[in-house]
């Protein structure tokens, strides 16, 4: 650096202790860490939630809670875990940290935008908490009309406010990734040369910008609904609640994609940098993510085979639906075909992005089942559907953004952590998702429904295994917040680029300058650049280690 570099970075150092520095940034730096302590508190809620639920389902007639409570509960869990945890989780934080610096740029396009997003995020999470601690939400996170028009006295209006809150939020920070890629990337930069990581948050702005306004009316018709008796959706005013279903599944299944895509775009950069070599097809990976976008937008009728949907049109919807599994292939079958003959290093983000291969892998075939009509009437609202989600959730975005905070911690903050707790929890969590999950394929193939916390007996050994697996899957969430944060104080110095990978965020210092760099890099190289390589080694310290290799 030059030495008016160095006394840039001095000044923003410095003043990083300054609380009001913080509240008024425009470093999308800055704002993507005040986006992960608080998705971070907000994922903390979300499993609290999950394990009293899991606890309640040890004994077949339930011993901790009622059963109003019970409905609070798995309401609470899911509308925190998808629209303040999941949904946020690598676009907001990961995606604003970092994409900008993987093109070349300065910044983001709407540094001011990218704050308001982060104070509409907040907003909406007091609003809910609130709603959670005045009584609760007992209609379920999908607010099915008429529960939350008709039947609920509970706090369903200030969930409502939260969730379109946590909307605006999720929109404005799609709105911004897509000018920045347009916009502020650097010279030889092109669309052909983009990260997959890069690719994947656009795709997944664009998703955000055309369904998210769709749920937002959708909820302002609900707010209408309760407060001023419009009868849009509650029947007992000739409204249509299937029609709620319609407009609410519109936004919330490309919902499921808003949360995987950049997962994918995650693990691309893992399995790239610790097999040293490009993704294989890249281009065709790419393509692939833009299909699942795009088919995302067609499917919603696959969650209303059950709602009195024409044969016809549940037809159409399960074709589309079988669809998705073609470009799902395609990026499986490559990533795994990346592997092949790489000189391969299993470092703990490594693991996580294994993981994420064969956990996605096994929700996208589930998600077959749930496609074919025949299927789908029996296995709907029954636990099946709840495993085949959370293996896409949280086998897939839970175990791409654990991978990507580990792989991305080095250049975040400018230390290592311990690599053994860090491969134990990627195991932890990876054996915990298919414990607590697993179990749950058989539950509902056998006929136990959502949304019960009384069974019969015969279900008890299930329930009792997916209860142990939720308590090792707890296991491997908590383990990062002790070793990532002690490596804050104790970690050894990471250096530039400690795992010798490629991108353009590996080749300025760490944590980065508060513009990214000194001068405007000039990109020559195709995403992915490898040259002759050997054998890597990594020592205790989690440091790659390629002898022979030429990164020039």
């Amino acid at each position: 650096m030059n030495a008016a570099a160095v006394r840039d970075r001095e000044d923003y150092l410095s003043a990083g202790y300054d609380l009001k520095s913080w509240l008024l940034t425009k470093d999308h730096k800055r704002v993507a860490v005040l986006y992960f302590l608080a998705i971070s508190v907000f994922f903390a809620l979300g499993c609290v939630f999950a394990g009293l639920m899991r606890v309640e389902s040890l004994t077949p007639r339930g011993t901790l809670v009622s059963s109003d409570t019970y409905n609070k509960l798995f309401t609470m869990h899911g509308v925190i875990m998808v629209f303040f945890f999941l949904i946020p989780s690598i676009p907001a934080t990961l995606g604003n940290f970092f994409l900008p610096i993987m093109i070349g740029a300065r910044g983001l396009a709407f540094p001011r935008i990218s704050l308001l997003s982060w104070y509409l995020l907040i907003l909406g999470g007091a609003c809910t908490i609130f709603a959670m601690a005045a009584g609760g939400v007992d209609t379920g996170w999908t607010l099915y009309t008429p529960y939350s028009t008709a039947y609920s006295n509970t706090f369903v209006s200030a969930t409502v406010l939260g969730i379109l809150a946590a909307g605006l939020s999720s929109i404005l920070t799609g709105l911004n990734l897509i000018v920045t890629v347009h916009r502020m990337r650097a010279p030889g930069m092109t669309w052909s040369r983009l990260p997959l990581f890069v690719s994947s948050n656009y795709l997944t702005g664009l998703v955000q910008v055309v369904a998210t306004p769709v749920l937002a009316v959708t909820l302002v018709l609900l707010i209408g609904d309760r407060a001023f008796h419009l009868g849009i959706f509650d029947p007992a005013r000739g409204g249509d609640p299937v029609l709620f279903q319609r407009l609410f599944w519109f936004y919330a299944q490309p919902a499921v994609y808003i949360m995987v895509l950049p997962a994918i775009g995650v693990v691309s950069e893992l399995v790239s940098t610790f097999s040293r070599k490009p993704v294989f097809g890249c281009r065709f990976v790419a393509f692939s993510s833009a299909a699942l976008a795009v088919l995302g937008l067609v499917v919603w009728g696959q969650h209303l085979v059950v709602s009195g949907q024409s044969l016809y049109a549940g037809l159409v919807f399960s074709i589309l639906s079988c669809l998705l599994a073609v470009p799902s292939a395609i990026i499986v079958f490559n990533l795994t075909a990346t592997l092949y003959k790489g000189s391969i290093s299993l470092a703990a983000p490594m693991l996580y992005a294994l993981g994420f291969i064969g956990l996605f892998t096994i929700g996208g075939l589930a998600g077959l089942f749930l496609a074919a009509q025949a299927v789908n009437l029996h296995v709907a609202d029954t636990y099946f559907a709840v495993a085949h989600f959370h293996y896409l959730v949280a086998g897939g975005t839970l175990m791409g953004y654990l991978g990507g905070l580990h792989y991305w911690w080095p250049k975040l903050t400018g230390r290592m952590y311990p690599e053994g707790l860090a491969k134990l929890a990627a195991l932890a969590t990876f054996v915990g998702v298919n414990l607590t999950f697993f179990p749950q394929f058989l539950l509902g193939y056998l006929g136990m429904p959502i949304r019960y916390h009384l069974y019969p007996p015969e279900f008890q050994v299930l329930q009792v295994a997916s209860t142990l697996g939720a308590t090792v899957l707890g296991l491997g969430c908590f383990l990062p917040v002790i070793y990532l944060g002690g490596s804050l104080l104790f970690g050894p110095i990471a250096g530039t680029n400690p795992w010798h990978a490629s991108g353009l965020e590996w080749k300025t210092i760490s944590p980065p300058l508060l513009h990214n760099f000194d001068e405007l890099p000039v990109v020559t190289e195709e995403a992915y650049y490898y040259s002759n390589v050997t054998r890597n080694t990594i020592d205790s310290a989690g440091y790659i280690h390629p002898p022979h290799e030429d990164l020039s």
